[in-house]
């Protein structure tokens, strides 16, 4: 399978998955649906499926501008939002499997940034929205701190090789509140360093792997003694929930 980011509207990202064997593929998050168009047509690739992670407008913005030029289309989200998400064709729970001509995905329950957040695994490729960024992780609309925290566990249990696709190009502001909480771990500096150099460039700092997010992002570290430490004397023995529940309101103070 051959993954292709789509930069669309400010930050965002779409993903079209082509299925090499028989030149089928399908989107992830279709936040604008000329992107999408017009890779599938240059590839010469037919679209016949759409991947949604949860039911944000700015990732399913696109999905009318789809339907309306081919209402044909398979659209996937988890079932909890079959109201929020109008069009879904294909109601999905965790566990369940996903196809794209010859490739099986998994479908990954992962709430916490919504209620109905999910994650595909498709052989070594997860697609995360909202849930895991590169260095960050997602606000908690609908969500509990012990439900992101779950589900970014989840997430960790796979290869270290996966490569993680987010929804949004935050990576360098992630990486810079990264730096405020573990600023000694030279890792972070390095992959800091790395995406202010991408971002400069105008390239994608997506796809990362799990093995960078496993290094990097604080969300993935709560046991880390360095964030702990950075985080007040309470935190040095407190849960990693806990530890979590601190981060995320941190992070959402924090502005480059």
């Amino acid at each position: 399978m051959k993954v292709f980011p789509l930069a669309c509207s400010f930050d965002n990202y779409s993903y079209l998955l082509v299925c090499e064997q028989t030149g089928l593929c399908a989107v992830v998050d279709p936040t604008e649906a000329y992107p999408v168009w017009q890779k599938a047509e240059g590839l010469s690739v037919h679209l016949t499926k759409v991947f949604c992670t949860h039911h944000h407008h700015d990732h399913i913005g696109g999905l009318a501008d789809l339907l309306d030029e081919q209402p044909d289309l398979e659209v996937y989200g988890f079932h909890s939002d079959e109201a929020r998400i109008v069009d879904m064709t294909h109601t999905l729970r965790n566990g369940d499997s996903v196809q794209i001509g010859e490739q099986t995905g998994k479908v990954l329950h992962s709430p916490g940034h919504t209620s109905g957040s999910v994650c595909y695994h498709f052989d070594g490729h997860l697609f995360t929205g909202d849930t895991l960024f590169g260095g960050g992780c997602g606000r908690l609309f609908e969500g509990s701190p012990e439900q992101m925290h779950s589900s970014l566990n989840k997430i960790q249990a796979l290869p270290e090789s996966t490569k993680i696709y987010f929804g949004h190009e935050y990576s360098e502001t992630n990486m810079a509140f990264a730096m405020t909480v573990e600023a000694e771990n030279p890792l972070v500096r390095e992959r800091f360093n790395r995406v202010k150099e991408l971002v400069k460039l105008a390239f994608p700092t997506a796809p990362s792997t799990l093995i960078d997010e496993k290094q990097t992002n604080p969300f993935l570290r709560c046991d880390s003694p360095l964030i702990r430490e950075s985080l007040g004397e309470n935190a040095r023995t407190c849960s990693d929930v806990e530890v979590f529940r601190l981060l995320r309101e941190r992070r959402n103070r924090f502005t480059l």
